[in-house]
């Protein structure tokens, strides 16, 4: 299986179910949650990170509070509403009383009505604030997760994949925001109903709340015993839907190839090998957690006849009133919820804190150096280009540029030759300060790199690459990437000089056809024509093409070395060459070989040196003439 499995190997934990609102039985349990490596530290920085708003959560805990106490107080008013109709019951029966006071009932109805009216206003103030809260933070850690990006080296993304970043935008953000939504009040009505709910019951009757309280452990006991039997069929249940959905992934994302080989039969075989083990680790887990709410209903019912015997005998004994044993056992089947939210929360907040964790640990990566405070002006740059002793190395110790020395002047066409691993690309990346240099200097007009602030470096540059990159968009805002506040007129201008206005005038749509998310309603020499239309656009005084004409047809080839001619005109321009033929008309040819520069001329006079370009020049020739015949 690939790595795509990992993209839903990894569901959301929900292990066995806890008893539901209302419910008899004890406190649900979920499975243990991914831990963070420093809790404390982490929930630290939360909380510092909700500093700015602790006047908005203040007013959070104090309505969540208050919410909760009045909701608490209900059963209790109810139960003297009922203790009087018992009594007024009781005296018709007898024939010593006026029957029911409905008057007094009516006022004890107003009471609670009002109670829970000021229980529900107050919860919906404390859940608007505590949203809005929410999401502010939510806004921010996104806002800075993304400023983060754009000021991380590129070194940083070599050691890591896209997803992983993506990850702390989407997921890590997501279970930040939910858990400060859901599980903040969560808390503070939980536990505020746990104290609130014990003092109620106590008030009531010391000896039913032990026997209340009784039922709790026995529960826990249960809870437990179920859980560690359920746990591993619910870890092999998440593997085995890692390696369906991955299965599945592959076998759609490569579908065509599957069934030129005639894959069908051995995909099918193996996904229901993996369907067989979801199942039998799926229903078992599914079965034992399902277990769980009969069990605790069982032994809260049991808890249930105990309390209720107990009231029966304090209420004959005239201990306590009929309206008490109604409210207490209210009481006992609020007691279990809170419970049951404080156990899931606890492993919510863990699996917070570690998706916390990752976030601040991604802030606080090491940065690009800051530009310098006085960056040199780019207004009046020319284009010429001195590379000098330039030395390089992704990792420091394994040097890739050696010695690298080298001048261009402005409006120079310069290609950059060699084999695989010659740096020919890295010298691209250093001239653009994707990468400092260790040692060396590289000049733009006799300005070194570094006394330019990066965004005014890279302006001056315009790049068209082998893997083009066209964005979700029409055509028309494609090619306006290269300069956003460009006119249609300059637009089309650019779209004409590239060789492509044709071509977009005949679409359906025109320049408004939208390029849909991979731009494969388009073909890749379209898309190198979209992407040279865009340069021309930006006018930038230094050109970098890396050649993409190999994977296009003859006559599409030609439109594009039109399109890069008129493009390099007048600007200083340096190419990465693959094919040696396309760049006999180059100004100079850098030969690189191990990260340094080892011949340099035009392309007659290397040619005439019989050296390493003779060499490469001639081996490309000889394998074009085998693959012609």
């Amino acid at each position: 299986m690939s790595d795509k499995a990992s993209k839903f190997g990894k569901p959301r934990n929900k292990g066995p179910m806890g008893g539901g609102p209302g419910g008899p039985g004890g406190p649900g349990m979920m499975m243990p949650g991914e831990k963070a490596k420093d809790f404390k530290g982490t929930f630290r920085k939360l909380i510092a990170y909700l500093g700015k708003y602790k006047t908005a959560v203040f007013f959070v805990i104090l309505f969540a509070i208050g919410s909760t106490i009045f909701n608490i107080l209900g059963p209790k008013i109810l139960g003297e509403a009922t203790t009087k109709v018992f009594e007024g019951v009781m005296a018709m029966i007898s024939g010593t009383g006026d029957g029911i006071d409905f008057g007094y009932v009516s006022r004890i109805m107003l009471i609670l009505v009002a109670l829970y009216l000021i229980s529900a206003l107050f919860a919906y103030i404390q859940g608007y604030i505590m949203s809005n809260v929410a999401m502010k933070v939510t806004y921010n850690l996104r806002r800075d997760i993304s400023e983060k990006i754009h000021k991380l080296p590129l070194k940083y993304f070599d050691k890591r994949n896209y997803g992983e970043v993506l990850s702390h935008i989407t997921n890590d953000v997501d279970a930040i925001s939910q858990s400060l939504n859901q599980s903040l009040t969560q808390i503070i009505t939980s536990v505020t109903s746990i104290v609130g709910i014990m003092i109620m019951m106590f008030t009531i009757s010391w000896q039913m709340t032990l026997v209340a309280l009784f039922v709790l452990p026995l529960s826990f006991i249960f809870i437990m015993f179920v859980v560690k039997k359920s746990q591993k069929h619910f870890v092999a249940q998440q593997e085995s839907l890692g390696h369906v959905n991955g299965h599945i992934e592959e076998m759609y994302g490569s579908h065509t190839v599957m069934k030129a080989f005639n894959g069908e039969e051995e995909s099918l075989k193996k996904f229901d090998e993996h369907n067989e083990k979801l199942y039998n680790s799926a229903w078992k887990s599914q079965f034992l957690s399902g277990m769980m709410m009969p069990i605790m209903m069982f032994i809260g019912n049991l808890g249930y006849v105990a309390v209720c015997i107990l009231g029966g005998y304090l209420a004959v004994n005239g201990r306590i009133s009929v309206g008490d044993i109604q409210a207490f056992i209210q009481y006992m089947r609020q007691f279990t919820q809170p419970i049951a939210q404080v156990a899931n929360i606890s492993n919510v907040l863990q699996q917070t804190v570690a998706a916390a964790e990752r976030v601040f640990e991604f802030l606080a990566e090491e940065e690009e150096p800051a530009d310098t405070a006085t960056p040199a002006d780019t207004s009046k740059v020319k284009g010429a280009v001195r590379f000098d002793n330039v030395h390089f190395g992704y990792n420091p110790e394994k040097p890739v540029i050696n010695n690298f020395t080298a001048l261009v002047q402005p409006g120079q066409k310069v290609a950059i030759v060699g084999p695989t691993g010659a740096g020919k690309s890295t010298i691209i990346k250093l001239l653009m300060r994707f990468y400092d240099i260790q040692s060396g200097a590289i000049l733009i007009d006799d300005t070194d790199i570094r006394d330019f602030a990066r965004n005014d470096l890279r302006s001056l540059f315009g790049m068209v690459l082998q893997d083009t990159w066209l964005y979700n968009n029409t055509i028309k805002e494609n090619i306006r990437y290269g300069k956003l506040d460009a006119t249609d007129e300059e637009l089309y201008t650019a779209a004409k000089a590239a060789q492509v206005d044709h071509f977009i005038r005949t679409l359906p749509d025109g320049y408004d056809m939208v390029l849909n998310e991979e731009a494969s309603n388009v073909s890749q020499g379209q898309k190198q024509l979209l992407t040279i239309a865009r340069a021309i656009l930006s006018n930038p005084q230094i050109l970098i093409l890396d050649e993409a004409t190999s994977s296009v047809d003859t006559r599409t080839e030609i439109l594009i070395q039109k399109a890069m001619a008129n493009l390099m005109k007048g600007r200083t321009s340096f190419v990465i060459a693959h094919r040696l033929s396309t760049i006999r008309d180059a100004d100079l040819i850098f030969v690189m070989k191990d990260g340094d520069i080892i011949e340099q001329g035009t392309h007659d006079e290397l040619l005439a040196r019989g050296g390493f370009y003779e060499n490469l020049y001639n081996s490309q020739f000889s394998e074009g003439e085998e693959e012609a015949s």
